[in-house]
């Protein structure tokens, strides 16, 4: 009778869930009002940043706002997750919610863009956590293969984030003030009521099952050499165009970062189990490789998708709504693909064909945005963001869950932050690298662009034309580009003509004063026949300079003016400068004031004349573009990978589950030992020798693994 007991009760024990459907459901919405947060913001300051920019002055500096934010949140997510296995999820992912809401707070009264990026840094702080916590947790609940089915309820929230956020973020920019101030404020002030009812909401239902965990090092040694590694190669990856790749500044950033690395592996071999990131990991080459292609594939991703809207409305005159809106065919590439891939991965459990496809999605979605001209369609460049959103929809949860596979419950936080963390590497390395390039490029493609014939020809007729001059939607461009051309051209050709009727002046002068010196003719007469001979020696040399210059003109003073009204004149006048200005523009952008300082505030360009804007916009096609060569090449590598990487059938269980089960079969097992009980119980796969001390779940666990 006791075999009959015994049996039977062990395995009800191991099958019980830890966690049912409902609970499960809650945790998620939880889970979904922090993602909720974070994903709104991202869309809602890059459809806005351009209007930022201009307001404080420094759009060419965006990139510092985006590579603080990175930095920040990149070096505190292996952090968020190795202190959410010790001291457990939820109070990290409530501490992440609070810093978000402060930094938001901060960076709405900023009054420079540096200001706005060390704001965003504490921003970024918080944001660690809301990245890397929600995935730990799913990691933790719900078993790979089952994550896919849940996988609904997060696009939904990320697709009405994207959906909202350009929409919120095109409004705020857009307006000059609400409530008292500045419309752009506003991006970071909505993420203080929707922190609150995040809070709320994860107060509320964000309960999961704590499960013991002994150990309580913390890797301070850890976290602190990753910041020396880190943060001066990404300083140096921002401000290397402006310092000079090979200064002194950007050798010591090379010497620190390096030290710093070398100085990271260390301690985190010394610190074994405990490490930030423990280098156990990195013995699975599925988490291996995945980490690797998570670090290209955010290399190209997040530098190049940032340009997508600054494209949309420098380019194509989109404004921040528009833009957003014009960003759709992106994500929905992503809602297909990751709700596709997903539902074959939770019916098969298996997911190799993903990364490879995703990567070549990705590469010729941006080998696509490749061939932009400036004057392309919108809708070309929509079947370019339609394939990188197929691409990124494959890749993104399939790395992630490929790194959760491969660990068990203990290392699943370190696991989950350190895929993410890798991959932010990534992303902020090709922010800050493709991002400098792009405005590096700017100044010398400005440059280029005037110096095509045809280009510059056309924009100086519009710039000659005094109605397309003084119009108001052209003084700023006018002022900012054109302006020094123009006076400059009109100043040097006025003073040249001036100089033959000056000379013609002299000459019909002086010779009535020699007829009077020689008695010719009567000194009363004198004046009235230099008035008359001046007169018409200018006539004669105005005919003379209007076959060079048929828009010059002669004041009754004598005074050489140019009117170039007439579009024939015009048009003539311009061919006659437009030599002279190729070669300088070839040689040194002519005294037009191209600099980094040019693109600082782009507004000049909305509502500009085409033909005025057109330099600039070719220009800033023409770095778009180079941009997304170096991305495509990068996501080639990781096509490359893809081809290399292993992947095992994903496991059924959940982690906690896991966990459970084999602490009910080793129960069951010693309880069975002791006593005596002929019939051997069902552990789960785990051998426990009759006559064995009882085993730590530790080892247990990695009984099982062996097994």
């Amino acid at each position: 009778m006791s075999e009959t007991r015994t049996s039977p009760e062990a395995p009800a024990a191991v099958a019980a869930p830890v966690m049912t459907h409902r609970m499960i459901l809650f945790v998620i919405f939880g889970l979904m009002a922090g993602m909720f947060l974070s994903a709104l913001d991202q869309t809602v300051v890059g459809t806005a940043i351009r209007t930022i920019g201009d307001d404080l002055h420094g759009l060419s500096e965006q990139a510092w706002v985006t590579t603080a934010y990175l930095i920040v949140s990149t070096i505190s997510t292996p952090i968020y997750g190795k202190l959410s296995d010790i001291f457990g999820r939820r109070p990290l992912f409530i501490f992440a919610i609070v810093v978000f809401v402060i930094g938001s707070i901060l960076a709405s009264f900023s009054t420079s863009m540096l200001q706005l990026a060390a704001f965003r840094a504490i921003q970024g702080l918080g944001a660690g956590g809301l990245m890397s916590m929600p995935l730990a947790i799913m990691g933790d609940i719900l078993a790979p293969r089952e994550r896919a089915k849940y996988q609904g309820y997060f696009l939904a929230v990320f697709g009405v984030s994207s959906l909202l956020g350009p929409l919120i973020g095109g409004l705020f920019a857009g307006a000059d003030q609400i409530l008292g101030i500045a419309g752009w404020r506003w991006v970071f002030l909505i993420n203080v009521p929707i922190g609150l009812v995040a809070l709320g909401i994860v107060l509320r239902f964000l309960h999961i099952p704590r499960h013991p965990i002994h150990s309580v090092r913390i890797d301070w040694w850890g976290a602190t050499t990753v910041i020396i590694a880190l943060v001066p190669l990404l300083l140096v990856a921002e401000q290397g165009r402006e310092w000079g790749w090979d200064s002194p500044l950007a050798l010591g950033c090379y010497i620190v970062g390096g030290l710093g690395v070398i100085a990271f592996v260390i301690v985190e071999t010394l610190m074994k189990d405990d490490a930030l990131i423990p280098l156990k990991l990195f013995r699975s080459s599925t988490f291996s490789m995945a980490t690797v292609i998570g670090v290209f594939v955010g290399f190209g991703m997040f530098g190049a998708m940032l340009t997508i809207p600054l494209y949309l409305q420098l380019v194509m005159g989109a404004t921040p709504t528009e833009s957003g809106l014009q960003m759709l065919p992106m994500i929905l590439g992503m809602m297909i693909a990751s709700i596709g891939s997903g539902q074959i991965i939770a019916r098969t459990g298996r997911y190799r064909i993903f990364p490879i496809l995703g990567t070549a999605f990705l590469s010729i979605g941006f080998f696509w945005l490749t061939r932009l001209q400036y004057d392309t369609s919108y809708w070309f460049m929509a079947g370019g963001m339609l394939l990188i959103g197929l691409g990124l929809g494959q890749l993104m949860q399939t790395l992630t869950i490929a790194s959760q596979n491969s660990v068990g419950l203990r290392d699943m936080g370190v696991a989950t932050s350190a895929s993410t963390f890798f991959r932010q590497i990534g992303g902020t390395l090709g922010t800050a690298v493709l991002l400098s390039l792009m405005f590096t490029l700017m100044p010398q493609n400005i440059q280029a662009s005037f110096a095509d014939e045809a280009t510059l020809t056309s924009a100086l007729d519009a710039a000659f034309d005094p109605e397309v001059a003084t119009a108001p939607e052209n003084a700023d461009i006018m002022a900012k580009i054109y302006t020094p051309i123009v006076t400059q051209a009109t100043d040097a050709t006025t003073e040249k003509l001036q100089q033959g009727v000056d000379q013609a002046t002299a000459a019909a002068t002086d010779a009535v004063a020699a007829q009077v010196e020689a008695g010719q003719l009567p000194a009363s007469q004198q004046a009235a026949a230099t008035a008359a001979a001046v007169a018409q020696a200018q006539q004669a040399a105005l005919v003379e300079i209007q076959k060079q210059v048929p828009a010059a003109r002669l004041s009754d003073e004598g005074t050489v003016t140019l009117d170039l009204s007439d579009a024939d004149e015009r048009s003539a006048f311009v061919d006659t400068l437009v030599p002279t200005l190729l070669d300088r523009f070839a040689d040194d952008g002519g005294d037009s004031q191209i600099d980094d300082s040019t693109v600082d505030d782009t507004s000049f360009l909305v509502g500009a004349d085409p033909r005025l804007s057109k330099p600039m916009l070719v220009a800033f096609n023409d770095s778009a573009v180079a941009v997304y060569w170096v991305a495509m090449w990068v996501v080639i590598i990781a096509f490359v990978l893809s081809l290399f990487f292993k992947t095992p059938p994903l496991r059924a269980k959940s982690a906690l589950q896991e966990a459970v089960d084999d602490d009910a079969a080793l129960s069951a097992q010693r309880a069975a030992n002791e006593a005596g009980a002929p019939v051997e119980v069902d552990t789960g796969g785990i051998r426990v020798p009759a006559e064995a001390a009882p085993l730590t779940r530790r080892q247990a666990r990695e009984a099982g693994t062996a097994q």
